[in-house]
């Protein structure tokens, strides 16, 4: 019975961990619209402009603000994507649930 549950748990794990990558091929990818695409473009500018600063010479607060900054524009140009993801923790319930349930 250990084997059986420790098998499909493998299963289940590699079955997770294969999914992000399958998603990055589809084909139907989200079309954006002109007022997306400008956004996006201002993101990337200001990723660009933050990547070409000297940061040697920034204080520990404004370091820290630009990372802030930089994750804060990651999350909005993922959530224009129009993925779906899933946490490592959210993962984690699924794989326990679906083990109490089976």
């Amino acid at each position: 019975m250990k084997k059986l549950v420790y098998a499909l748990a493998l299963v289940f794990i590699l079955g997770f961990s294969a999914n992000p990558t399958m998603a990055a091929d589809r084909k139907d990818k989200v079309e954006l619209t002109a007022e997306q695409q400008l956004q996006l473009k201002r993101i990337t500018d200001r990723v660009e402009e933050i990547k070409g600063m000297d940061k040697s010479d920034l204080s520990k607060s404004e370091r820290k603000a630009l990372r802030k900054e930089l994750k804060e524009m990651k999350s909005q140009a993922r959530a224009m994507g129009g993925g779906v993801y899933l946490s490592v923790g959210a993962i984690i319930i699924i794989i326990l649930l679906l083990i109490l349930i089976l």
